[in-house]
């Protein structure tokens, strides 16, 4: 008997988590220096700051909330068949209030609206279908 059950996967698993503080809020980890106080995403596995040369870090989630620094819109696959998603997407920097700078994809209903500065925060969308059906999601961040 075959399943027809679909899962639902992150495209990697330490990318996010769901805090459970009276609602739920989807935060990215990542890893704070306690010595420099240098913020990296994504967390590090190992706790050693590439800043401050210590062994230091600690893992911490990021803001859900930031401001687009940069963006384009890829209009074909890339080469190398690393990139599964749809085509066209979004593809940029958001600067989130933590204050650093994430490489993310972006999410819009129509890519013509995204700007830069424009206020934006985090999601957890689809991806793509892997090769056993299952539902392979990703973060994002989409304009608010």
């Amino acid at each position: 008997m075959v399943s027809t059950d679909i899962t639902t996967i992150p495209l990697r698993k330490g990318f996010w988590t769901n805090m459970r503080d009276g609602n739920e809020q989807t935060r990215l980890i990542g890893s704070r220096c306690s010595s420099c106080g240098e913020i990296f995403f994504p967390k590090k596995e190992k706790n050693w700051c590439v800043h401050c040369n210590r062994p230091t870090l600690e893992e911490t989630t990021l803001s859900n909330k930031g401001k687009i620094a940069t963006y384009s819109v890829v209009m074909q696959q890339p080469g190398g068949g690393f990139y599964k998603g749809p085509v066209p997407y979004a593809y940029g920097c958001v600067d989130v209030e933590d204050g650093i700078r994430i490489e993310t994809l972006l999410s819009a209903d129509n890519f013509d609206q995204l700007e830069v500065d424009m206020d934006v925060e985090l999601v957890i969308e689809k991806f793509y279908n892997d090769d056993d059906g299952n539902e392979v999601v990703t973060f994002k961040f989409k304009p608010v």
